[in-house]
């Protein structure tokens, strides 16, 4: 069972059913078999691997391909039982489950490392991102490339709508694009600028049109795009680069994951508060002393300059003295103590400090996560080699299995 990272007590964990080890190198990407005890796996160690579980409880590797790369990326589909893995050499590599076959796209999806891919059999399109600045999408039946778009920055991970073909990428600069894609052309929508850091994981979900992004600067953002407003809401509660998250539809509830390990579950069917932006001044907004750049009221009042902070309450711009008070404040997604002026510290109750997130430790660097809602499993995986499968009804509610939300 995995240990908890935070003080305040919690009655639900994350059970630890499994570890799967053999893998040589760090493991890039883990799936879930539906309705099968097995898991796909694709490594640096250059091996695309299908383990079944046996009667003695243990994953053993049924299906075994060893590839000319190392494995970056993986996207399954469950129907069609193919299996394509982006490599560290930009190519993309097919298989299926049931077979020892594998086979190379003929075209080459990038000229570097592909970082993310998704196969739409809607269109037998493979959409891919890449280390060499690209989003490219191609026909999987007749490997021709289709379309291609460059960033000024690495593309890192990729959302896809198949009804609406439209795609949401992720880049390095901290910006996601949201693109059109025809079968010769593209349009570019709109950019989203939010976060501080790299973009490191994405989950679109179509039904609410909500689309979350998690980067290494610790957040997570939930844009609603559906809702036509530019409404963000912002989530900090990890204390490393947020690799992976997932969305539960059925129970509104968002599951992300870091690199240190750590496992949040924030609850979404709450009413939430936007983040307000931080507004500019060259003086306290409280007691109007000047920052440290303000040359002019410093000479004129005969005083030294303060450093300017925030309070992230009512975004205004304070000194030191003015916000020395730190708390808590879920319902705008501050899940641990952040700097708030003394003026909005009064106005927050005891109630107002309750979490709305669950914050549990997955002992190993996770660098993937998957879900299957319909039996409350997950598995993660990352550089220490070790894949693990956890049981998440406990955290996430009995209703993943049964269908009912709570409310």
């Amino acid at each position: 069972m995995a240990a908890e990272i935070h003080s305040r007590p919690q009655t639900a964990r994350p059970v630890l059913l499994n570890k799967i080890e053999g893998h040589s190198d760090a493991v890039n990407a883990a799936v879930l078999i539906p309705k099968e005890d097995g898991v796909i796996t694709v490594s640096e160690d250059r091996t695309i691997r299908v383990w079944l579980k046996r009667d003695s409880g243990q994953y053993w590797p049924s299906i075994y391909h060893t590839v000319s790369s190392p494995c970056s990326c993986m996207s399954y589909h469950h129907d069609s039982r193919r299996i394509f893995i982006g490599q560290d050499n930009g190519a993309v590599v097919v298989s299926e489950v049931n077979s020892n076959k594998c086979s190379h796209v003929p075209a080459a999806a990038h000229q570097n490392r592909v970082s993310d891919m998704i196969f739409s059999l809607e269109s037998e399109w493979v959409v891919s991102t890449g280390h060499d600045k690209s989003v490219s999408w191609m026909c999987t039946q007749s490997g021709s490339m289709l379309g291609r778009h460059y960033f000024t920055a690495w593309a890192s991970c990729l959302q896809y709508d198949h009804e609406t073909q439209h795609a949401f990428v992720g880049d390095y600069s901290g910006q996601i694009t949201l693109l059109k894609l025809e079968k010769q052309t593209y349009s570019t929508i709109t950019t989203l600028k939010g976060h501080e850091g790299s973009v490191g994981a994405l989950w679109w979900d179509p039904i609410q049109r909500l689309l979350f992004s998690g980067a290494s600067d610790h957040s997570v953002i939930m844009w609603d795009i559906g809702g036509r407003k530019g409404r963000t809401l912002l989530l900090q509660g990890h204390h490393e680069r947020v690799q992976a998250l997932r969305y539960l539809q059925l129970t509104r509830q968002l599951v992300t994951c870091s690199a240190d390990g750590g496992i949040a579950v924030w609850n979404m069917d709450t009413q939430r508060e936007e983040a307000p932006q931080w507004l500019d001044s060259d003086s306290c907004q409280k007691c109007e002393q000047p920052f440290f750049w303000n040359i002019k009221q410093m000479w004129d009042t005969k005083t030294l300059g303060l450093r300017q902070h925030h309070c992230r309450k009512c975004g205004k711009a304070v000194c030191g003295k003015c916000s020395s008070k730190r708390s808590t404040f879920p319902v705008m997604g501050f899940e641990f103590p952040v700097r708030i002026c003394d003026a909005c510290f009064e106005t927050i109750k005891e109630e107002d400090r309750t979490p709305l997130a669950t914050f549990h430790e997955g002992k190993h660097n996770i660098a993937h996560m998957d879900m299957d809602p319909s039996r409350g499993l997950m598995v993660t995986c990352g550089s220490d080699r070790i894949v693990k499968i956890w049981d998440m009804t406990q955290v996430v509610g009995c209703s993943l299995a049964t269908g009912f939300s709570p409310r």
